[in-house]
């Protein structure tokens, strides 16, 4: 299991954020090292107003890669948000706030295709090849 979080999120620094979820994974007996930035990987922010190249079918053959081999293809990721009375499940941390990636209250209700749509789909993940886990 990895966690995945942003790192900048709040305007707190990493290391109280990683501290912040020490606690959290020592309340719940969650087997991992809040120091290991692989098993706690903190993205930072992202303008989501950036302008990004739209990603093609020509641009998968390109770069290599098929629309599957990203991670929202086929991992989900559940998220409580700070003050909801219980978690939900999206297709991507990058994403929490996207009604379009929030995909239901249950692993089952949330087992069907993404759409990459989403400026941070083409920048962070297609051509900046980042993942949540490695």
């Amino acid at each position: 299991m990895h966690v995945a979080g942003r790192a900048a999120f709040g305007g707190e620094d990493e290391s109280t954020l990683r501290a912040g979820y020490a606690e959290l994974f020592t309340r719940h007996a969650i087997p991992i090292d809040p120091t290991d930035p692989v098993a706690l990987m903190l993205f930072p922010e992202m303008d989501e107003g950036a302008d990004v190249p739209e990603i093609t079918e020509a641009c998968w053959r390109i770069l290599g890669k098929r629309p599957d081999s990203v991670m929202c293809a086929s991992a989900r990721m559940v998220v409580k948000r700070k003050g909801a009375a219980a978690p939900t499940v999206v297709a991507c941390t990058l994403l929490p706030y996207d009604s379009q990636f929030e995909l239901g209250a249950t692993l089952a209700e949330a087992s069907r295709p993404v759409w990459l749509n989403h400026p941070h789909c083409a920048r962070f993940c297609v051509l900046g090849g980042g993942a949540c886990s490695r």
